[in-house]
């Protein structure tokens, strides 16, 4: 297992973070470098929790007293799924050392704007997140150089630190990856096996078929519902768009644009397409279809086939899928020579310290840092979160039990190549509501797909260029 998740760790190292680092993007960013490490001080501690309401937050905080130099550490989380699970590990950072740890999740879909509200504030967070390049490029003000720091130095490859000339602006703490989350019971049970699917030609048949059959086969259809709500609509908005972007790159020898050319929109349409005739829901719903009714559909054995990465895990197991019947697709869209594509593995999730914070809580926060990649009850804290951390010290026992990610160590150990997250050099999320936007008004019948074109060529140029002026 360590063999092939070195071997994965590899493969992500030509993805986006390398392959796409010269892009623009929204959101995350990535910050990477050493904390140097030091003793922590004090012992007291008080667990609390708040609402940040006015950021449109889910927040619980951690509260101890300060520290004998004052610092202090205040995270924005990224990841709404693993929220209770900070919480629960800054509480034992606290315990252990008296340091007081605040965690506030920022709701899916408005990091973004959380970040920028809560960093015009007084108390602004000493750690946050960027998703590459074009985060960075939004907040590189404010990130910390981690040069010489412990959780720099701890990173596998400098591939996932987060560059800019000799400074270090953020480090990658979790490897991902996403794909089409099958069932394999019902897929049996129709007379089909992941063999039969290796191309968009097959994946078609074998999903109008079960759609055909769905009665039969005790479904709702082949596919979960393909939601457009804010929980749900950066699935396709982001992650399937990542794909059509993903090979004109590859086609055109590049790793960013200033003009996207669209070479593979009618792969992307024909995907889509899929998605809204071989689905749970009428297109005519997904406006206000959620994250969770996917997860949920899938969860249940509703649907078979469902959109999502190896993060999704916690959503769906210990419902009536079996661990043995969860395994994950490539997300195939009629490309030719896909059937030696993997999956979609990288990462967006940047820690980046807050360089206009004092110096005793940015000390304090590259201490958190060093004691989550360093320390047992830390690295076991990630582990329970289900990442799979590209540092040094997660060694086998370290890595979480998630089938996903068997499966993704799979795809790699088969010699298939993984598709890049070139998504983090989307222009800005502005093009990305731009695009999802569209997608919803050609799912409920009131628009075209030139709209979905216009917006995707025709926005990313415009967006590019107010990025970069």
């Amino acid at each position: 297992m360590k063999k092939v998740l070195a071997s994965l760790l590899a493969a992500a190292m030509a993805l986006p973070l390398a392959a796409c680092a010269s892009g623009s993007g929204t959101a995350a960013t990535t910050a990477g470098s050493s904390a140097v490490t030091t003793t922590a001080a004090a012992t007291e501690e008080s667990v609390g929790t708040t609402a940040a309401a006015e950021s449109e937050t889910q927040a619980t905080t951690t509260k101890a007293s300060e520290t004998a130099g004052g610092g202090s550490v205040y995270y924005l989380n990224f990841k709404p799924e693993q929220a209770d699970q900070w919480v629960a590990l800054a509480a034992k950072y606290t315990e252990e050392t008296g340091v007081e740890v605040s965690v506030v999740t920022a709701a899916s879909g408005t990091y973004e704007s959380t970040l920028k509200a809560e960093m015009g504030k007084t108390e602004a967070p000493t750690l946050f997140q960027v998703n590459g390049p074009i985060g960075y490029a939004s907040w590189k003000d404010y990130c910390y150089d981690l040069t010489g720091t412990t959780v720099a130095n701890e990173v596998t490859s400098d591939s996932f630190l987060l560059k800019d000339g000799s400074k270090i602006g953020g480090v990658a703490y979790v490897i991902e990856t996403y794909g089409l989350i099958y069932n394999k019971a019902i897929l049996e049970q129709a007379g089909y096996t992941a063999e039969d699917i290796t191309s968009f030609t097959e994946l078609k048949a074998v999903a109008d078929d079960l759609q055909a059959r769905k009665d039969e086969l005790g479904i709702e259809g082949a596919f979960t519902s393909a939601g457009m709500d804010s929980s749900s609509d950066w699935r396709f908005k982001t992650h399937l768009a990542n794909i059509p972007i993903y090979y004109e790159y590859k086609a055109d020898g590049i790793t960013s644009t200033a003009a996207i050319k669209g070479t593979y929109l009618d792969n992307y349409k024909q995907i889509w397409d899929l998605y809204l005739t071989d689905s749970t829901t009428d297109p005519k719903l997904l406006s206000s279809k959620t994250g969770d009714d996917a997860a949920a559909e899938f969860a249940t054995g509703a649907a078979v086939f469902y959109q999502n990465g190896t993060w999704a895990y916690d959503q769906i197991k210990d419902n009536d899928v079996a661990d043995e019947d969860i395994g994950m697709l490539p997300i195939y869209i009629g490309v030719e020579g896909e059937e030696n594509q993997g999956l979609c593995t990288g990462s967006e999730n940047y820690w980046c310290v807050n360089a206009q914070a004092s110096e005793a809580d940015i000390q304090a926060t590259l201490d958190f840092l060093t004691w989550c990649v360093t320390n047992e009850t830390g690295k076991t804290g990630l582990k329970d979160m289900g990442f799979v951390c590209p540092f040094n010290g997660f060694t086998d026992e370290f890595l979480p039990d998630n089938p996903l990610i068997a499966e993704a160590n799979a795809y790699v150990a088969a010699g298939k190549t993984p598709v890049d997250w070139c998504f983090t050099t989307m222009p800005s999320e502005e093009w990305k509501n731009g695009v999802g936007s569209a997608l919803l008004e050609y799912a409920q019948g009131t628009g075209d797909w030139d709209a979905v074109k216009t917006a995707f060529v025709d926005g990313w140029a415009t967006e590019y260029a107010a990025a970069n002026q």
